[in-house]
């Protein structure tokens, strides 16, 4: 009733507004400033309040915690919530379906939610798969997380907004520190020669963080 409050580059924001719009609850998307205007258009279409707010998506968090005291609202983690990775645990699941005898899975990775999912799903299922996140150069959050146990705060740079995340999740960190066979990181330039393909040989527009797992494959 009183409404929920989520933060995003645009993609876990948009299905949010969406699920809002669906259950008849108010959302409010905290953005940066200087977010991709048709995510934004996208989140304002399925009804959500969208502030705009900071350069960098750290000071969109900070935003967010004075929107939520002020207005009373919920929190809706975009990453680090056990339902966001149950969620996405159901991606690994159609994986296997479709390919049951699968060796290697990519992921792109920003706070860590969907990885997280996926991964435990792919290795309670099939051990023998092998799982590889992929970060962008200038917003490794989930390796450096991993190698210190705990997440680590940067300011993001990359191609790859949607890959942005000030930190990783814990919940991902401890699944990545358990299951994951690896994080390799990759360049812009390497994330737009994976956009780049999927145009010319998959005839597919990817944004760039979708592209990074192309890419990296």
């Amino acid at each position: 009733r009183r409404g929920a409050i989520t933060i995003s580059a645009g993609n876990a924001g948009q299905a949010y507004a969406w699920a809002g719009r669906e259950a008849g609850v108010p959302v409010t998307v905290v953005m940066p400033q200087a977010a991709v205007a048709s995510k934004v258009a996208a989140c304002l279409e399925y009804g959500a309040d969208v502030a705009l707010h900071g350069s960098t998506i750290g000071e969109a968090f900070a935003h967010l915690a004075t929107l939520q005291e002020e207005r009373g609202l919920v929190l809706v983690h975009p990453f680090d919530d056990p339902e966001v990775l149950l969620g996405n645990g159901s991606c690994g699941l159609e994986i296997l379906e479709d390919l049951p005898d699968v060796d290697v899975v990519v992921v792109p990775v920003g706070g860590g939610g969907l990885i997280g999912g996926v991964t435990v799903a792919l290795k309670e299922s099939r051990p023998a798969v092998r799982v590889y996140g992929v970060e962008p150069v200038g917003s490794d959050a989930l390796r450096k997380g991993i190698a210190a146990g705990e997440p680590v705060r940067l300011s993001p740079q990359s191609v790859a907004d949607g890959l942005g995340a000030p930190a990783a999740g814990r919940l991902a960190i401890g699944i990545g520190r358990r299951y994951l066979d690896d994080v390799v990181l990759i360049d812009d330039a390497g994330i737009l020669a994976g956009l780049r393909f999927g145009v010319e040989r998959l005839k597919q527009v990817l944004e760039p963080a979708g592209a990074a797992a192309l890419a990296a494959v």
